[in-house]
């Protein structure tokens, strides 16, 4: 009988980590390695002192974008660059093979003009596109010629237990709401939590990818527009699409600059702006489509919030 892989995996207890633990339990021997001490997981201090055998680490846990911006630029630096090089290091002292690191779309770019792909430059603004950055450019700058590194940049992650961005659209949906922004016409790339699932199975269990920086995101993209609608369905709805003038809701959300109102200039280029990711390297790379389109995975995620 064949050993399963050792694999440790970085912020289990989070919502990736806990989906992807539950996909790759039965195939791989998995532990968890988190900031508090926790029955059967490891903090960080233990992992990178104890010299643990393992065969790969799967590094999930960083601090994510806070939209409130509250956060010092230094908490990132700590947490998605410093704790990313010492858990790199460690790695390379070790007899492990792979090491694959989730980084973020915005260590690319937060503004994309057409399709993101791997060759782009990046040019990230924010502290946190920033941070993730410098953590891709140090394991980049020490590869090992007997390891293979893995970088994941997703672009937004969804799924069922997932409370982010897209909870707030079906909030206003479900309370009959009509989305006044129909007359911007935009278009995002998403990513179920089961193709990212799938994605980092394939790589723990092959050894044809080469190393190498790959971009994540569903096959297809879909307007915010298309979202609505979607999530009108799934509650058995019509969706109320206002197409107010765009000039008129410019207005208005400068308006939201000036009165702190929940509708203000920021938040209406994040609503409406375009950003869309090309997953053709990973694809190519998998020789496998993956396993869910971006509407099947979005309307499992809006079915979730009920």
């Amino acid at each position: 009988m064949n050993r399963k892989k050792k694999i440790y995996i970085t912020g289990i207890t989070g919502f990736v980590g806990q989906n992807l633990s539950l996909y790759l339990a039965n195939e791989f021997d998995l532990h968890g390695i988190s900031r508090n001490k926790k029955q059967g997981i490891l903090t960080y201090e233990m992992f990178l002192q104890d010299n643990l055998p393992y065969d790969a680490v799967v590094h999930l846990a960083g601090k994510a974008h806070d939209l409130k911006n509250t956060s010092h630029n230094s908490e990132y630096y700590e947490v998605n660059f410093e704790l990313t090089k010492r858990l790199y290091d460690q790695f390379l002292q070790s007899d492990a093979k792979k090491f694959i690191y989730i980084s973020s779309v915005k260590a690319a770019a937060d503004v994309v003009v057409s399709p993101l792909t791997e060759e782009a430059i990046p040019n990230p603004i924010t502290a946190y596109g920033k941070s993730k950055l410098m953590a891709e450019e140090y394991i980049l700058s020490n590869l090992s010629a007997t390891k293979t590194v893995y970088i994941l940049r997703p672009c937004m992650i969804h799924g069922p237990g997932n409370k982010g961005n897209l909870n707030l659209l079906f909030a206003l949906v479900s309370k009959g709401f009509p989305w006044p922004l129909g007359a911007f016409v935009n278009q995002r790339s998403f990513c179920s939590i089961e193709n990212l699932c799938f994605i980092i199975k394939n790589l723990l269990g092959q050894e044809s990818i080469p190393t190498g920086v790959y971009n994540v995101a569903d096959d297809e993209s879909l307007s915010t527009n298309q979202l609505i609608e979607l999530i009108a369905a799934t509650q058995n709805k019509r969706a109320k699409i206002l197409t107010i003038s765009k000039r008129l809701i410019v207005v208005a959300a400068k308006i939201g600059d000036y009165f702190s109102l929940p509708l203000n200039a920021e938040r209406l280029q994040k609503l409406t702006e375009s950003y869309v990711v090309s997953n053709r390297k990973i694809v190519k790379a998998l020789h496998k489509p993956l396993p869910v389109n971006a509407k099947e995975g979005l309307v499992k995620t809006f079915r979730s919030f009920k």
